[in-house]
């Protein structure tokens, strides 16, 4: 009897030190390199943006004019004579001057209410060679604006520059107003608005 009392508490015994060790093992952490590991995320390298084109690194001249009722209007081109892309957005700085060299009385409206004027701005970049152009209006007939002076030249002066591009261009504005266009590229809606090739 006590024999057999005996027995079957050690069998109990057993089964329950089985059972607590089955209850305590828990699951294995995953390994370094198995299912459980996360792979870096691919990086992507951004393009750097192209520099601005300043006036060193451009020539200029005059792609075409026309004139109707007063009204002047003149395509001024810009090349990047550079190696390297850069990139022009906005309105450029414009200065009359005379066959001297002086600078004449010069105001500027920009895009005002010409059609060929009143464009949309945005960037443009410029591959080495690449033309930018802008249209100029003025009028040549002779109101109380003042005096018609003869201009020889103007310095275009690119965004975010201090320098300007001298481009040949004889003209008689009367009043000093000129109203310029912002830049635009050879794809743009702007092209069919330029001047005549002279």
């Amino acid at each position: 009897m006590v024999a057999r009392r005996g027995g079957t508490w050690l069998a109990v015994m057993v089964v329950g030190a089985l059972a607590m060790a089955a209850c305590g093992a828990g699951p294995s952490a995953p390994g370094h390199g198995g299912e459980g590991s996360t792979a870096a995320p691919p990086t992507t390298s951004v393009p750097a943006p192209s520099a601005h084109c300043l006036a060193t690194g451009l020539s200029g001249s005059v792609e075409g004019t026309q004139g109707a009722a007063g009204t002047i209007e003149i395509t001024v081109q810009l090349r990047n004579v550079g190696t390297a892309s850069c990139t022009i957005e906005g309105y450029p700085g414009l200065q009359l001057v005379d066959a001297g060299g002086t600078e004449l009385r010069t105001s500027v409206i920009r895009g005002g209410s010409y059609r060929f004027t009143d464009l949309a701005a945005a960037p443009v970049t410029l591959p080495a060679q690449a033309l930018a152009y802008v249209n100029v209006a003025y009028s040549d007939v002779p109101s109380g604006q003042g005096a018609c002076e003869a201009a020889a030249a103007l310095w275009v002066t690119p965004p975010d520059d201090v320098d300007h591009v001298v481009v040949t261009a004889r003209s008689t504005v009367c009043g000093g107003t000129l109203t310029v266009s912002p830049f635009f590229g050879a794809g743009s809606p702007g092209t069919q608005t330029t001047a005549p090739p002279h």
